[in-house]
């Protein structure tokens, strides 16, 4: 296993900064994410680690060892693109024997190293399948042990499953989860999709105009995001601007044109001014007037929208002026496709405040 560490990365291509000090860290063995737009930077990252592009600033180091100006034959890391590169005149075992050939690996070994790969990445059995007899999802299985066999100390991924269908795409980054914790590999993974960052990751760097706006847990990112940004690419979220106003240490109000909404256990280092409310749709709840002494704040609002999502059903509620997007799931759900036009209590407990 080998730990992977950038310091202040910057690439320029002309006058834009695509990558602009970048900090990372993947320790040995964890699986990382960097998560951001399209644009963002996180492909460039990316190759700057592979030693595909030369960092015009800052300097990568491989287990303490400096890699910067180390060429990618010499990094021994493997890497997954966006689009699948087999050769369609080559068999799965020979596309897999051909990059075992480029790495030097003496052929006694390679009917082994075929075998286990393709067992890891339960493509046991088309060993002499075309790439034109697989499915999406199979080629990709078969990209995944092909750069596996050499045993590579760290994987790179490059959205790997964009180009795949969902169903498949939800399947695969489970599967790709699975071969990490079998294998004990470092893997760095970019992506733009929430859903696979928040499966797979340990730890999240979300990136936006080439720097690195957080890190941490899925749960963390959710729960406390940093910045607006943060909150509105992860999830779903209703932003409430107002002024916030401190109480004490661990209680504050935020004035707001839907009305005073009070904040207990926000972060101590937030001073008082302008901030903003961040209340995630699913933390709403529809309630009765029997139980608004049960809650830290009721609002009261006109549903204007009730949207039925399959598990869940959306509804738009305007409070003051002010749109609130609520989501309901459970039986409770069907109840409230008929509150469209109707006035209702929302309680709102759970608030993260972030900085406007």
């Amino acid at each position: 296993m080998t730990a992977v560490e950038a310091i202040n990365l910057v690439k320029l291509f002309e006058d834009t900064k695509a990558v602009d000090g970048v900090n990372l860290l993947a320790k040995d063995g964890e699986f990382i994410t960097i998560l951001g737009p399209s644009g963002c930077g996180k492909s460039t990252t990316l190759r700057l680690i592979a030693g595909l592009l030369t960092p015009d600033e800052g300097k990568i180091f491989f287990d303490g060892k400096d890699v910067t100006n180390l060429p990618p034959n010499k990094r021994n890391v493997g890497f997954v693109f966006q689009r699948v590169a087999l050769f369609p005149h080559m068999s799965v075992s020979k596309n897999i024997a051909f990059g075992l050939r480029a790495r030097g690996i003496p052929k006694s070994e390679h009917r082994r190293r075929i075998k286990e790969v393709l067992q890891l990445v339960h493509m046991e059995g088309f060993e002499d399948r075309l790439p034109s007899q697989l499915s999406g999802g199979q080629a990709q299985r078969v990209e995944i042990a092909r750069v596996l066999a050499p045993e590579p100390d760290i994987l790179l991924f490059d959205e790997p499953l964009s180009n795949i269908d969902a169903k498949l795409r939800d399947e695969l980054k489970y599967e790709i989860r699975r071969i990490q914790k079998e294998t004990k590999k470092t893997m760095i993974y970019v992506t733009h999709d929430q859903s696979e960052a928040f499966t797979m990751s340990d730890r999240i760097y979300v990136m936006n105009n080439g720097r690195i706006e957080q890190v941490g847990t899925p749960l963390d990112l959710y729960n406390r995001p940093a910045t607006p940004f943060v909150a509105s690419f992860i999830g779903s979220s209703n932003f409430v601007k107002g002024k916030l106003r401190k109480i004490d240490q661990e209680n504050a109000v935020l004035e707001t044109e839907a009305g005073d909404i009070k904040v207990r256990g926000f972060d101590p280092t937030i001073k008082e001014g302008d901030a903003m409310a961040l209340i995630r749709p699913e933390d709403i709840k529809i309630i009765q007037p029997s139980d608004v002494g049960a809650h830290l704040n009721v609002l009261d609002g006109r549903v204007e929208e009730a949207i039925f999502i399959g598990n869940t059903v959306r509804l738009n509620v305007n409070v003051n002026g002010l749109l609130i997007k609520a989501d309901v799931y459970g039986e409770d759900r069907y109840m409230c496709l008929g509150l469209k036009d109707k006035n209702v209590k929302i309680a709102v407990d759970k608030i993260a405040i972030i900085t406007a």
